[in-house]
């Protein structure tokens, strides 16, 4: 489990790709400095399982799933990559409930500079924006981020001075992809309803 606060943009150092797979190594020196094979880190909003550690570089394996759910099969060697480790049980929860899940992609619509902001639309699938409400919460690239306007194929969000530059959303152009994942509550509670709706029973007792 993660919160969406990016702990450093780390960098991809290597890739390798099979017929159904790829072998990431990323460079991460604070993700990595208390990092243990079999560990939770999250690259651009997904979560991957250590499978080595040399010096402050990581190795991990995306299986086909994950390629085709994300972003990370067209990542190269020298893409940036946000990385947050996974969250400790005596920590803060900073941003909202973050499974390292991706639902799907968006992609980048416009990007509208402000004062001290900039407002960035994000083009996505309606079967993943009918899950969006205004001020709710979503991860982009791995960044939890507060929903500002929804529209049937789109939404916005705003960055602040700090997410434009301590992750990678500051520096993503307009046709950029990247990796989705709605609030997970939000989903149970859609999917649950739609399935009474269908008259899907699940439970003896279930209104």
């Amino acid at each position: 489990m993660f919160t969406g606060i990016v702990e450093e943009v780390g960098e991809i150092v290597d890739l390798r790709h099979g017929e159904e797979s790829a072998v990431l190594r990323v460079r991460g020196p604070l993700v990595t400095s208390d990092a243990h094979h079999g560990d939770s880190i999250s690259v651009n909003g997904v979560c991957l399982t250590v499978t080595d550690l040399n010096g402050d570089t990581f190795g991990v394996d995306v299986m086909a799933e994950t390629l085709a759910r994300s972003g990370l099969g067209g990542l190269a060697v020298g893409s940036p990559v946000n990385l947050e480790r996974a969250m400790a049980a005596t920590g803060r929860l900073g941003g909202h409930l973050v499974q390292g899940h991706v639902d799907g992609t968006g992609t980048v619509r416009s990007r509208t500079p402000g004062e001290a902001w900039e407002v960035v639309e994000i083009a996505l699938a309606p079967e993943l924006s009918r899950y969006l409400v205004e001020k709710g919460s979503i991860t982009i690239d791995g960044v939890s981020l507060t929903v500002v306007e929804v529209r049937p194929d789109a939404f916005t969000v705003s960055l602040i001075p700090t997410t434009l530059a301590e992750t990678t959303l500051g520096a993503l152009p307009v046709g950029a992809m990247v990796n989705l994942e709605v609030d997970v509550i939000g989903k149970y509670v859609a999917t649950y309803l739609d399935r009474i709706g269908t008259g899907w029973a699940t439970q003896d007792g279930d209104k």
